[in-house]
């Protein structure tokens, strides 16, 4: 199925692709050939993911500093990406979140999760479009979601909100670009534990797993990052070109069993929520601290 030149002749651009989800697609997307452009805040993250997985698959790779939520930056940065030839793919993976109730979100709170996740990835959307159009080029986009898109999240609400923005925007646009040869699809993946999400969203702060975590889920357990890897390189694809406007749930089954949310935050007291803000704000000051490295 992932014969080694699957993707061979492919640049494809992966937002967020320094580390987590993002860093694991590109690095199958380059085991099967593609040349990748990678983005994210933190340069030096981007650069020292870049050399690992060059040396790793001997493929081409290039890093790009960049704020998504500003959109001259990103067109800027797509321009620089198509200087040195045209994208024929883009995964939309840069995202943010954090736990809290609703009712002590500020209006800034909000907008940074919405700044990245549905602004940021519209405004990359739109900067690759307009050019594959231009240009009467086929191409392909995926974004990667969250089950919450279906049900919403209580505790997440500016994710679930931004993340079903996506799910609209990745359907209207399978129909409007369809017939000019542009293919949108999403993943909504389940549990795929990543350092920075689990930093901002376990439960009560805590940093090991537990066998509770995956009690509902009927594969018990998490997602394999390579499993996701091979199903993003699997819609990216030639071969599943007939596949358009498909929002796809990866999470072993769990939503269809328990929606795949937080509601179960229902029990925790002003304590608890008092300990999560702090445990996101400790992560956000040594996020910043890495960025100005």
């Amino acid at each position: 199925m992932f014969r080694s030149d699957l993707l061979k002749g492919k640049k494809i651009l992966v937002t967020g692709g320094g580390t987590g989800l993002g860093k694991t697609m590109a690095t199958r997307f380059m085991e099967l050939g593609a040349e990748v452009a990678i983005c994210g805040r933190r340069k030096a993250v981007l650069d020292e993911t870049a050399a690992e997985l060059a040396e790793a698959t001997g493929g081409r790779i290039s890093t790009h500093a960049v704020d998504i939520r500003v959109p001259q930056a990103v067109e800027e940065m797509i321009a620089e990406i198509w200087a040195s030839g045209p994208l024929d793919g883009l995964v939309n993976n840069a995202a943010g979140n954090f736990l809290s109730r609703t009712e002590d979100l500020s209006a800034r709170a909000f907008d940074a999760i919405a700044g990245i996740v549905l602004h940021g990835t519209f405004y990359v959307t739109s900067a690759c479009g307009r050019r594959w159009l231009a240009e009467g080029r086929k191409a392909s986009v995926l974004s990667i979601l969250t089950t919450w898109v279906w049900t919403g999240s209580p505790y997440t609400v500016p994710s679930a909100m931004s993340k079903a923005g996506v799910a609209a925007m990745t359907q209207s646009l399978a129909v409007e670009w369809g017939p000019r040869g542009i293919r949108c699809n999403a993943i909504a993946p389940g549990p795929f534990p990543t350092e920075g999400a689990w930093e901002r969203l376990r439960i009560g702060g805590r940093k090991a797993e537990s066998k509770d975590d995956y009690a509902t889920n009927p594969m018990r357990r998490a997602g394999e990052q390579r499993e996701l890897g091979n199903f993003a390189a699997f819609l990216m694809a030639d071969e599943c070109a007939y596949i358009n406007g498909e929002v796809i749930a990866m999470d072993g089954g769990a939503w269809l069993n328990n929606a795949g949310n937080y509601a179960r935050l229902w029990s925790l007291g002003d304590d608890d929520w008092k300990r999560m803000r702090e445990q996101v704000q400790s992560q956000n000051v040594k996020d910043k601290s890495q960025r100005s490295v």
